[in-house]
């Protein structure tokens, strides 16, 4: 009754919410779903949005001048970095920040389309002399996970804060006594709440119904903050950064 009656509410709930507000448990909301064809809450969440979401400005894109579109999707990508560094909470950046540098070594775990973005903060963090893993298969990042210690640290991206895979290595770094951070859209999703620390990125403007809230934009500009502070906390960070430059160097024309 809840999904035919408030479907455009429905499309921010997370399980437990929709579950609470129906009265039933998670379990049953999953079985509904399955009962309709569908993989899960989360596809069910996509369905409504291509359903019941209003035309965005990037749905409405200027179809005839290539230079007006590029201006209106400047103006919404600027908006939604924005967003972004401008609703950070500074005392829990601090602490995250605090705890990548004092952590042994850092597993970093993104699945699908924001795998990218986890790729990008190893990179850099390792630039920085920040000693940092990942792996695209969720099957090694839980092994991984695995052999974490209790020096080490897990940051989790995930734009809807719903993927099990990492909902699962948060709740197998959490029983090892080691401490969680993860990057979602919303501080109520489940990664956020089984997580010791949450920074939140701004939702993106839909581009296709189907992707009414994964723009990889507001992470990879967090984790590109992320760096930048931890290097401006220590500028001999630098030469760690210079040295790895010139090892590179003859990749290059």
């Amino acid at each position: 009754g809840i999904v035919l009656k408030q479907p455009e509410e429905v499309v921010n709930y997370t399980i437990s919410q929709l579950a609470s507000a129906a009265g039933v448990s998670g379990a049953s909301v999953t079985r509904f779903c399955h009962n309709l064809g569908l993989a899960g809450f989360h596809q069910l969440k996509v369905s409504l949005a291509r359903v019941n979401s209003a035309p965005s400005a990037l749905t409405e894109l200027e179809a005839d001048d290539a230079s007006k579109a590029l201006k209106q999707i400047a103006a919404s990508k600027e908006d939604e970095i924005s967003r972004t560094l401008r609703r950070l909470p500074a005392d829990e950046l601090k602490k995250v920040l605090d705890l990548f540098e004092n952590s042994r070594l850092i597993q970093v775990a993104a699945e699908g389309d924001t795998y990218p973005v986890a790729e990008d903060a190893v990179y850099k963090l390792n630039q920085l002399g920040l000693l940092a893993i990942s792996s695209p298969a969720p099957e090694t990042a839980l092994a991984q996970t695995l052999n974490l210690q209790a020096a080490d640290c897990l940051w989790l991206i995930s734009n809807s804060g719903e993927s099990a895979g990492l909902i699962r290595q948060a709740d197998l770094a959490r029983k090892r006594k080691i401490k969680v951070v993860s990057m979602t859209n919303r501080a109520d999703s489940p990664l956020a709440l089984k997580s010791d620390y949450h920074l939140p990125t701004a939702v993106g403007q839909t581009i296709l119904q189907e992707e009414y809230l994964f723009s990889r934009l507001a992470s990879s500009a967090l984790v590109e903050a992320i760096f930048l502070l931890l290097l401006n906390r220590d500028k001999k960070r630098l030469a760690n950064i210079q040295a790895h430059e010139k090892l590179i160097a003859d990749r290059k024309i």
